[in-house]
This record gives structure tokens, C-alpha cells and sequence, in this order.
């Protein structure tokens, strides 16, 4: 019935065929596909996190290559568009002075020694963020509530800004009604389909303990009524108007089940190979069996004749004691056949499935760099390390930035940011003012002399800068000039010479072989 002149133009459209006479999908609403089942979801996923070592394995590789020790902020604020609208006051080096008092108060905040950044005093932010973006691999979403203490002033913290992380899994429909047209999984809409608020348990639906607290939903707005974020809610979307996320397991969730079952049973089949390594045959009868089982004192004639035969017929060769058996008994052993022989490279066929689907090379889910090379690695690097930044460029925008325009707005109402005569205010000028990129985990190395001579010859042809060669490192290419200033000048204190690092290597000299200088 397919292909031409067929009743079907596409083959795939073809209800007939014997490939997809039993394929028949529904056509379903990304929010009818993933809220009716979203709990199960979620709770197969969390079960697959901390009962299966592979899903682990990858989760922890995703965070910490997307977000990782560090998740350090860089304002860049728009000094030329602010130029524009607001004068010639604002130029690189106003952006300078700004970039270095926004950071700085940044740092204090984010890093408070007692957390008084963190709602529940437990994180710095970066640490709610590695949780956070954890939260949205293995659950689909993250959620942040933006509060205000001001009793955190008292207590030495440079700003009242509070950030709270919040469980996924309490963000849901009252009294779990049904999904409407304006709320959607505990998503409330507006008319144009945008969210305007999001409607949070109290407690975990199963805290037998806050039984009460859990059957109670507040309402958190997404904004304040002049733009402040106070509810940020992120995932992954894979569609248009689609509202929750799903858990980045879902596409192998079965696969990987199946692997974990297969993984057990074959341990246990090689546990019991070897407990059981040499047994013994002989032509018991019942009553004898249950004679000796029973620990009775008693022999059967049959036990009786084994005895006093191999009294009778001692062996022995060169004073080494060779056994004999009576007539019907034979000592066999079991071979150790487990693992299968094919097991190896099963798992290593479900583990690429496994990475292609979570963004990860499948050297990075196994932990086993055995069968590659260095072309192999490094082709297999900068495919997973797009993936890995596309992932930190939608987490630092849809979650990281609104944690910090809701305190950069704050250090605006303090009068901390350094600021020319008739600047406008933070919100006439949101955008521009808080324009930022965030640095996460380096890149690393796979050959450190090979790929630092080629990011030479890149800077002096002009093919890239020095901060964006210090970002993918996960430096800061300001602190790393400033500290080389620091390092020259006490050389210099002490008379010491400099060396090449220090005073600059020519470009012709750098990207020899270090066997070649």
C-alpha cells in the first residue's frame, strides 16, 4: 500500500504495513504527554538515580562539566546602548569601575560565610545552583523562590536578597485538580499563555510528618509589580507550549532499568557459581539423604560399605594422599562462565544509547578511556562540550541571571554601584544594566602542550581573545592579568629574573615542539 500509488504518499503515514501496522500514537499536547504522568516520571527517575550507579554516573558528569566548583558571574554591562540613550558618560571605562563593584558585591553575597544568602542558611548560591540545575536533569525542572529578609543586615549579610530552592515535586495543581486552560501542572497562565504565578505546596506531598502543611498551596507571583523575580521556575523544553519538564532519563528510563536487572543477575549467577565450585555425586538414596541432613548418628548399611572400603583402600603416591571413591560416586565442578562473554560489549552498546540520548560521550558515562585515542577523545570532547554549553547558556539565562538582576536591583537601592550624574534607573535600564555571562567548569586538556600551542597561534592571528581562551579554562582573564602583575612585581622586589612565562614567549617560539626549542 506504500510508495507510489499506494494509498499513502509517505510510507511512515502507511496503517497497513507489517513495520507499522501496530505503531498508532496519539497526537498529544506536550502538557497532556508529560503532566497526567509526570509524578511516575519523576519518581522512576529519582529511583534510577540513587539505586543505579550508570545514571548516576552520567547525571554527575552533566553537572559537573555544566556547572560543576564554580559558577562564577562576569557583569558585562551594555555600555554602548546606554551611550546612546544616555549620554557619553557611559563608556568602557565607567563599564570597568561597574563590572568590578557589581562582581565584588556579588561575591559577598553569593558567597557569604554563614549563608545568609540562602533562605535555609544550608548553600552559597553556586552550591543552590549545582542542586538546582541537578534537580532539572533528574526531575525536569528547578524551581527558586526570591525572598527578602531584612533581618540578614543585622546579622552582617551586604543584602536582605534571600534565595530558597524548592522541591519540583511540590510545584503541582491544587488539591491536584485536573490541568485547565490557564493552569497547567501548577503553572498559572495569563491569556496569552504566558506564566504569571505558580502554585507551591508547602510540604512534600509523602512529609507524613507535615501532613497539614502539605494539603496547603501558596500562590508565588513570577514578578513583583515592577518586574523584581520572586518564583523561577526552569527546564528543558522540547516543544512549544509545553510548561514542565521531563527528566533527562525519560527516553532510556527502560533501558536503563533492563541493564540494572541484567547487571544483577549477573552477579548473582557469578556468586553462585562460586559458592558452588565442586560438588559431590553420589547414588544417595532418601532415607539415606534424610540420614544425613538430619545429623542422625545412625549409618545406613549403604554408608556403612562406604566407610569400610576406603578404610581398606588407602592410596597413596610418593606420601601424597590420592582419594578414592566407591563404586558410583564422582566429583564434578562447575566452570565460572559469568559474566557471558558477549556481556561487555551488550553493556558498552546500551551505554551509547544511554550517553547519545543524555548529551555525553560514552567514555564519559562508562569512566573507561581504554579504547579510544586522542583523535577519538577530542572529536568525542567537542561534540559533548557543545552540548554541554548549550545546556550552561539556557541555566545561566532562564535561571542563574534572575537570581542576579533580583540582587543587582538591590545594590541599586543601596546606591553601591558607581553610577554618572543623571544615569537612569535600574528599571528604565534593566536590561542593559544587567547584562552578564556566567564562567563555569574549564574545558580542560586532552593534550595540555599540543592545545595551549594552538590557543597561541589562534590569539596572534586574531582568531580569539584572551578572555574567551581564560573562560573555557574557567578563568577569569582580568584576575589571571592581575595576578601576573602581582607575581612580576615581587619578582622584581626580590631581583629575581624573570621567566619566559613572565616576560612572554615570542609566537614563533610557542608553538614549536618542546623538542624542537
Amino acid at each position: 500500500m506504500g510508495g507510489m500509488g499506494g494509498a499513502f504518499a509517505y510510507d511512515a503515514a502507511n496503517l497497513f504495513g507489517e513495520e507499522n501496522a501496530e505503531w498508532n500514537p496519539l497526537l498529544r499536547s506536550p502538557d497532556n504527554a508529560i503532566n497526567i504522568n509526570r509524578d511516575r516520571m519523576a519518581a522512576r527517575a529519582n529511583d534510577l538515580y540513587r539505586n543505579d550507579g550508570w545514571a548516576r554516573g552520567g547525571i554527575t558528569r552533566i553537572r559537573d562539566n555544566v556547572v560543576g566548583a564554580q559558577f562564577r558571574l562576569v557583569a558585562t554591562p551594555d555600555h554602548r546602548a546606554l551611550a546612546r540613550r544616555y549620554g557619553p558618560a557611559f563608556d568602557g571605562e565607567w563599564a570597568h569601575d561597574y563590572r568590578r563593584a557589581v562582581e565584588a558585591e556579588w561575591r559577598t553575597f553569593s558567597e557569604d560565610p554563614l549563608f545568609l544568602c540562602d533562605a535555609v542558611q544550608k548553600m552559597t548560591v553556586m552550591q543552590i545552583f549545582g542542586l538546582a540545575f541537578l534537580h532539572r536533569l533528574k526531575d525536569g525542572d528547578s524551581v527558586i523562590v526570591m525572598g527578602w529578609d531584612d533581618d540578614r543586615i543585622d546579622m552582617g549579610s551586604n543584602s536582605a536578597t534571600t534565595v530558597r530552592l524548592v522541591h519540583p515535586d511540590r510545584l503541582s495543581n491544587p488539591y491536584q485538580q485536573m490541568d485547565t486552560h490557564k493552569l497547567r501542572g501548577g503553572v498559572e497562565l495569563n491569556d496569552d499563555g504566558a506564566a504569571i504565578a505558580y502554585h507551591i505546596r508547602r510540604a512534600h506531598q509523602f512529609d507524613y510528618f507535615d501532613a497539614v502543611e502539605s494539603m496547603i498551596w501558596d500562590r508565588l507571583p513570577r514578578y513583583t509589580s515592577w518586574g523584581r523575580p520572586v518564583c523561577i521556575h526552569s527546564h528543558d523544553s522540547d516543544d512549544a507550549d509545553q510548561h514542565r519538564g521531563v527528566s533527562a532519563f525519560t527516553p532510556v528510563m527502560n533501558r536503563f532499568r533492563m541493564l540494572g536487572r541484567y547487571d544483577q543477575a549477573e552477579l548473582q549467577q557469578a556468586l553462585i557459581q562460586t559458592i558452588h565450585g565442586i560438588f559431590f555425586e553420589s547414588p544417595y538414596d532418601p532415607e539415606d539423604a534424610a540420614l544425613i541432613m538430619g545429623g542422625s548418628d545412625e549409618m545406613s548399611p549403604y554408608q556403612a560399605e562406604r566407610a569400610r572400603f576406603h578404610r581398606e583402600n588407602p592410596i597413596s603416591i610418593g606420601g601424597v594422599r590420592v582419594p578414592s571413591l566407591a563404586p558410583g560416586e564422582k566429583i564434578g565442578t562447575v566452570s565460572a562462565t559469568r559474566p557471558y562473554s558477549g556481556f561487555q560489549d551488550f553493556q558498552h552498546a546500551f551505554l551509547r544509547n544511554f550517553s547519545a540520548a543524555m548529551g555525553v560521550s560514552a567514555e564519559q558515562m562508562s569512566m573507561d578511556y581504554s579504547q579510544t585515542n586522542y583523535s577519538s577523545s577530542r572529536s568525542s570532547m567537542l561534540e559533548t562540550w557543545k552540548t554541554m554549553l548549550r545546556r550552561r547558556r539556557d541555566f545561566s539565562i532562564d535561571t542563574a541571571t534572575p537570581v542576579y538582576v533580583a540582587q543587582l536591583e538591590e545594590q541599586f537601592d543601596r546606591k553601591r554601584v558607581p553610577l554618572p550624574r543623571n544615569a537612569p534607573t535600574f528599571l528604565e535600564a534593566r536590561a542593559a544594566y544587567a547584562r552578564c555571562n556566567w564562567i563555569g567548569p574549564g574545558r580542560g586538556w586532552v593534550d595540555p602542550v599540543a592545545e595551549r600551542q594552538g590557543a597561541v597561534l589562534g590569539l596572534d592571528a586574531g582568531f580569539g581573545t584572551l578572555e574567551r581562551e581564560c573562560a573555557e579554562q574557567g578563568l577569569d582573564y582580568e584576575e589571571v592579568l592581575d595576578q601576573r602583575q602581582i607575581e612580576r612585581r615581587m619578582m622584581t622586589e626580590r631581583e629575581l629574573p624573570f621567566p619566559e612565562w613572565a616576560v612572554g614567549v615570542p609566537a614563533n617560539d610557542a608553538t614549536k615542539k618542546p623538542d624542537a626549542q
